[in-house]
């Protein structure tokens, strides 16, 4: 059987909006399968990064790395990292993987960029770190080295993807937490999967999943000061999708209240 995409399933994001929970629960179909663990080249059985990291290891690694056993499964690469590849990197998906369903999950700006810049500080201080946040050079160091600029905005990056891919399917991240089973049945139509031909052993897991994440980073004291940046930082994103996308959080809202 000639295939005729590299990857099946592109998740292209957003970072910190459960891309990891999302990989998981797809697993639980026989049809849908992961790449093998090449983990630090591959970041795990999820990220392939060929675009970021990996392109200098050819085309043909990457077809090798994404051939499944079967070669009417379905294959994933989630890698958050492709939503803001430029137009010729998605054109260059587009020639591998011209058949593809292309994911993206949008987040609030803000809160996406608060579970960011806790995650660069987990990576950088260590989970004992007990310190608050504060607006000084270290936080723009995050700023930066998180690119939330360039993952922040999603309007813009939604214009590259959908010149390629047309059909790229948007999700809003707060729709899994109030009613994640539609959602999910949401995916599994799109991805023409049939969630009755998953095994007894694959819908537990599933079931298990829907009462939890996949991933959370340690929780830290961030200063008002740094949260009313970071809100100041991410509105222009937050209002361009309301305007373009007619999409609207509810989540950032939450995190200034409290």
């Amino acid at each position: 059987m000639t295939r005729d995409n590299a990857a099946d399933i592109l998740c292209i994001g957003a970072q910190r909006a459960m891309t990891s929970w999302l990989h998981q629960a797809l697993r639980a179909h026989p049809g849908a399968v992961a790449f093998p663990d090449f983990d630090p080249v591959t970041s795990t059985s999820k990220e392939a990064h060929f675009w970021d990291w990996n392109r200098h290891r050819g085309i043909d690694w990457y077809r090798d790395l994404m051939r499944p056993a079967d070669p009417a499964s379905l294959t994933m690469d989630f890698t958050p990292e492709y939503a803001a590849l430029n137009d010729s990197q998605i054109a260059e998906c587009k020639a591998l993987n011209p058949g593809a369903r292309v994911i993206y999950i949008l987040r609030d700006p803000l809160a996406r960029a608060v579970s960011a810049v806790r995650m660069h500080m987990l990576w950088h201080f260590g989970k004992d770190h007990s310190e608050a946040l504060h607006l000084d050079a270290t936080l723009h160091k995050f700023v930066q080295d998180a690119r939330l600029a360039q993952h922040g905005d999603y309007v813009a990056n939604i214009a590259r993807w959908r010149r390629h891919y047309p059909d790229l399917l948007l999700l809003n991240y707060e729709d899994f937490h109030t009613d994640r089973a539609a959602s999910l049945t949401r995916i599994w139509q799109a991805l023409g999967l049939d969630p009755g031909e998953i095994p007894a052993a694959g819908q537990a897991r599933l079931d298990r999943l829907m009462g939890s994440r996949v991933w959370a980073s340690e929780p830290f004291a961030i200063d008002r000061a740094v949260l009313l940046f970071l809100q100041g930082y991410t509105w222009p994103f937050r209002e361009d999708c309301a305007r373009e996308l007619n999409l609207r959080f509810a989540e950032g809202d939450r995190l200034l209240q409290g």
